[in-house]
């Protein structure tokens, strides 16, 4: 059974901005620690990464999964649902950008919603839920802001 979980940030830049760093797909690796390595596997008539493969450090080993962008909302939600992985059953989100302070900043809520195929007690479930909730927001402020990425005791 899948556990949902949500966090929210504040980002000092525009949705424009928070949006672009989200969809640049192949940088991901430069700020988002856990990501070792990102293949765009598919893109779609306006040349946007449809498929994107991942592999990440994950509870200990590395995994690798593909998520499948959804760009319908753009550039308010980028959502996102898990094609195939070797570790998550379900990995499928969202990150919904709202315009704040008159458009100078971004207020960015992260949805996520996962489901391993290992059966893990549901508390080390839902800390590792909401340490990759924390890490990805506190990294993707960072990045945009232009700070150096967080250390693990941020």
């Amino acid at each position: 059974m899948s556990e949902q979980a949500k966090e929210q940030i504040r980002i000092d830049a525009s949705v424009e901005r928070c949006f672009a760093t989200l969809v640049d797909f192949s940088s991901y690796p430069e700020w988002a620690g856990d990501l070792k390595e990102v293949t765009v596997v598919e893109t779609d008539a306006d040349n946007r990464a449809v498929v994107v493969e991942f592999r990440a450090a994950a509870m200990g080993r590395s995994t690798t999964y593909q998520l499948r962008y959804d760009y319908s909302a753009a550039p308010h939600r980028l959502g996102w649902e898990l094609v195939e992985g070797d570790l998550p059953r379900e990995l499928d989100g969202a990150y919904v950008l709202t315009a704040a302070d008159g458009d100078e900043a971004t207020d960015v809520v992260y949805e996520l919603a996962i489901d391993l195929v290992y059966p893990i007690p549901g508390f080390v479930k839902r800390r590792a839920e909401g340490r990759i909730i924390k890490t990805a927001l506190s990294e993707l402020k960072a990045r945009v802001e232009g700070s150096p990425r967080p250390s693990d005791d941020d």
